[in-house]
């Protein structure tokens, strides 16, 4: 008896300890949440604005069809930005000063335009990839398939069915905000939480979103890299033959420049959105399945931290892969700051 009873001692103590450290983590994520939101929201509006600016013009080299995509991932990501990131993370960390959410009974509808946002962002990638992986793949179903038009309407149908997937959410949840970090950001309904039918969509969800698509993603660029070094083997291989081993390929030159914008997309993606995916898909399959385990909610919000992070860093491997790109975002920025640059000189 007394082995049994310090050995229950024992694991009170622990689980209170654990619970205990847990604690002191949330609260220091919470402290850099509260200045990592706002800046993470000047910096991700400006920079997605200025992406689709860019692309909306055209003129910096790539397909129309790679442009549309790219195109369509900024104005995603803008939206996830305004929707998840301003309009919802920023006021549960500062919600003594947006308790008057409580009162304005638009929560559900909110989480239809959040989570539609979110799964055009993501399927969004998941459409980019494909369309690089055909391009690289087939020449002849590139020029079928790689085009504007096709671009638009993947795009179009993609928006669509992400928009109507989620007008579940308007029945699962209230209009009632939480303002807390929990599996709905809106008030939920008993009948709603322990209901198997309920459950089973919201799984559903999430493996419609994102882990199909990481899946997806991880299997694409698989694919594509390897199609890239059997075509780069066998293009060589012609190129010596002819003795053209010095000169330049620009075919192969552009294939890299495309398979480096691809991946480094795709790699980002991977990275910063691995941590949520794996935190919410053992968080539902434990409560699906009624287990008792310690739930590492500090985990979710750095989950949180990295994905809406995602959102913000396309513009920067634009800069970083495209010479094109940066020169016209060099070119926009001259033309926004000239006048005020002009105007502080002629101050002085």
């Amino acid at each position: 008896m007394n082995r049994s009873l310090i050995g229950s001692l024992y694991t009170i103590s622990t689980y209170y300890e654990t619970l205990q450290w847990q604690w002191w983590i949330s609260c220091i994520l919470h402290v850099i949440q509260a200045g990592y939101y706002p800046v993470l929201a000047l910096v991700g509006v400006p920079s997605n604005l200025l992406t689709i600016v860019i692309l909306s013009r055209n003129n910096w080299g790539l397909s129309k069809s790679v442009t549309c995509y790219l195109l369509a991932m900024a104005v995603a990501d803008l939206l996830v930005i305004v929707f998840d990131l301003i309009l919802r993370h920023i006021p549960i960390v500062y919600k003594e000063h947006f308790r008057f959410l409580y009162y304005v009974p638009t929560c559900n509808i909110h989480a239809i335009l959040l989570y539609a946002s979110t799964d055009c962002s993501v399927w969004f990638t998941v459409t980019f990839t494909f369309d690089r992986f055909v391009a690289i793949s087939s020449q002849t179903l590139k020029s079928k398939y790689c085009t504007r038009k096709t671009a638009a309407v993947v795009l179009g149908t993609v928006s669509l069915l992400s928009f109507s997937k989620n007008i579940t959410q308007y029945f699962m949840l209230t209009g009632r905000y939480i303002l807390v970090n929990a599996p709905w950001f809106c008030g939920v309904s008993f009948a709603v939480q322990y209901s198997l039918v309920w459950m089973t969509v919201d799984i559903l969800n999430y493996v419609l979103t994102p882990c199909a698509p990481f899946v997806l993603i991880l299997l694409l660029n698989v694919m594509t890299v390897r199609q890239i070094l059997m075509t780069s083997k066998v293009r060589k291989r012609l190129r010596a033959h002819k003795n053209v081993e010095n000169a330049e390929d620009s075919e192969l030159d552009n294939r890299r420049k495309s398979i480096i914008l691809l991946l480094l997309i795709s790699v980002n993606f991977i990275l910063l959105w691995a941590v949520l995916i794996t935190f919410s898909m053992w968080r539902r399959v434990c409560f699906l399945l009624n287990l008792i385990v310690t739930h590492e909610y500090f985990i979710q919000d750095l989950g949180f931290m990295l994905q809406l992070l995602s959102c913000c860093t396309n513009t920067y491997i634009y800069a970083v892969t495209q010479t094109k790109f940066r020169e016209a975002l060099r070119k926009l920025l001259s033309h926004l700051f000239f006048p005020f640059i002009k105007h502080i000189k002629s101050s002085e």
